[in-house]
């Protein structure tokens, strides 16, 4: 039961960071860990070790571990880097993909579409997560492949951020559709990378927003 106990410990906790149960430079403390989700320390341990590989958790020397955090401008990095090379997977599944590849973009989208009205962030995120690996796989290109699922894992915390911002899920629901009928319906590789870039120059203005106001209040002393 090692395993899966490990796998269900990995996913409770990765979405609490998420859903910003623990707080950006927060400690992990292994204790309260074990306490939280009644496991062991060994267990604890291998959970946070795989989410400082994905970039949600980093190791502080004389703190251990905390929950990442990114500056804006280390996010304003990051978003800049996606987007050229989401843009490039984007003009690239347009030219390459299988129409196997094609059939499955446009159904993944068509998920995000029936729980876009829920309130179930982790959901939200494991099928938006789904759509970008089909994406990146029909492109073809390891190095691409390589390079943006590093990006991702560095941004998830700020995807969840700007997912939950007033508007933004309609709004990414009609991004995600262009690209789905550019690049996968179309096959118009120049269609597909302007589509792309748009959506995550969107996604970039509405997490940085999102942060700076998360600053503002933690900075706000209270009444």
């Amino acid at each position: 039961m090692a395993a899966p106990l490990r796998s269900q410990v990995l996913e409770l906790l990765r979405q609490d960071i998420l859903a910003s149960e623990f707080e950006p430079g927060e400690r992990l403390v292994e204790a309260r860990l074990c306490t939280r989700y009644d496991v062991s320390r060994t267990v604890i341990r291998e959970v946070l070790r795989q989410l400082e590989s994905e970039g949600l958790v980093t190791t502080v020397p004389n703190r251990g571990p905390v929950v990442a955090e990114l500056t804006p401008f280390d996010a304003k990095a990051l978003y800049e880097v996606r987007g050229a090379l989401e843009g490039l997977a984007g003009a690239l599944f347009a030219e390459r993909a299988s129409a196997e590849q094609r059939d499955q973009l446009n159904q993944v989208l068509q998920r995000i579409s029936s729980i876009s009205d829920t309130t179930d962030l982790p959901a939200q995120l494991a099928v938006k997560n789904e759509f970008y690996d089909i994406l990146i796989e029909g492109a073809v290109n390891p190095v691409i492949a390589t390079s943006l699922r590093g990006i991702h894992a560095r941004v998830q915390m700020l995807r969840g951020l700007s997912m939950q911002a007033e508007g933004r899920t309609e709004q990414t629901l009609k991004e995600l559709t262009a690209i789905v009928d550019a690049a996968a319906i179309r096959g118009d590789a120049e269609a597909a990378r302007q589509a792309c870039e748009e959506h995550v120059r969107n996604a970039a203005s509405t997490a940085l927003r999102e942060m700076s106001a998360r600053q503002r209040e933690r900075a706000t002393p209270p009444p």
